[in-house]
């Protein structure tokens, strides 16, 4: 199957919606102050992924251990786009290393890319890639002062969905609509192997 790689996502002129599941601390605590707090472990890598279906199937529609909540971050796409520009693939298929030149930049980044197969409501995979962007460091921690605009639980509307899911009555309209995020820096679209 040959899979699209564009960054598919809901966004308006200034934001970009990214998602996430945490457990109930870690979200009722990113809700209250708006961005993460201590119950968040600053030292460990952490990915935001703009494809809600993928993070439902990853998530099993929030249902697994330590994935029950699920959040939308609204972030600046300005902030958004200094992580493409920033960001290295987690595996070397980009056209634009050698194998060495990759695990250089990869050891030096702060900021990772990861395409996945992106899903249906039923957890199919369809033909395109959903991308995930992983953050560490200091770049972890300027997301979190810089970046997020606003923090919202999308927990509950995501049990109603997933119910209707599994009833054979869920309307994918009602979903979050994403579609083609322009990234048309050649330099970027060439490392991140888009196409």
């Amino acid at each position: 199957m040959k899979y699209v790689k564009e960054v598919f996502a809901q966004y308006d002129r200034q934001y970009i919606r990214v998602y996430q599941a945490y457990n109930s601390a870690i979200a009722k605590e990113a809700i209250a102050l708006q961005t993460f707090g201590e119950n968040f472990n600053i030292n460990r890598m952490t990915w935001i992924k703009p494809s809600f279906l993928w993070l439902m199937y990853r998530s099993n529609w929030g249902t697994k251990k330590n994935q029950k909540c699920i959040l939308a971050l609204d972030i600046y796409q300005t902030k958004f786009n200094e992580l493409l520009e920033k960001a290295v693939l987690t595996s070397p298929d980009s056209t634009s290393y050698t194998g060495l030149q990759w695990e250089k930049a990869f050891n030096e980044t702060t900021v990772y890319c990861q395409w996945d197969s992106d899903r249906n409501i039923n957890g199919n995979a369809i033909n395109r890639a959903a991308i995930q962007i992983g953050l560490k460091g200091n770049t972890l921690r300027d997301f979190l002062n810089t970046s997020i605009y606003c923090i919202t639980d999308l927990t509950p509307l995501v049990r109603k969905w997933n119910e209707q899911r599994k009833n054979g009555k869920l309307d994918s309209k009602n979903l979050p609509v994403e579609k083609i995020y322009p990234v048309k820096d050649k330099t970027i679209r060439n490392r991140l192997n888009m196409k």
